[in-house]
């Protein structure tokens, strides 16, 4: 199960600053947030950038350990 950390408007859109999935990459990962929590995060996750244990990633294909943690961070004002 992998911990997800959302911030700024990725929170906003999820209804929450963190919650546990189930996910063994980082597409499927993205495709149950999507389901659990709509479109308007689909969105945000389009926009933000997701590290994978501090470090930047984006091919879906990458794998996820059962205690992962990601951080989804959508661009911030100014930068």
């Amino acid at each position: 199960m992998a911990t997800v950390r959302f911030f700024a408007a990725a929170a906003e859109a999820a209804g929450t600053g963190s919650e546990v999935v189930h996910a063994d990459d980082l597409g499927s990962l993205l495709d149950r947030l999507v389901e659990l929590h709509g479109e308007e995060l689909g969105r945000v996750l389009g926009r933000s950038s997701v590290l994978h244990e501090g470090q930047y990633v984006s091919d879906r294909g990458t794998p996820l350990a059962h205690d992962a943690v990601l951080d989804v961070l959508p661009p911030f004002a100014g930068g």
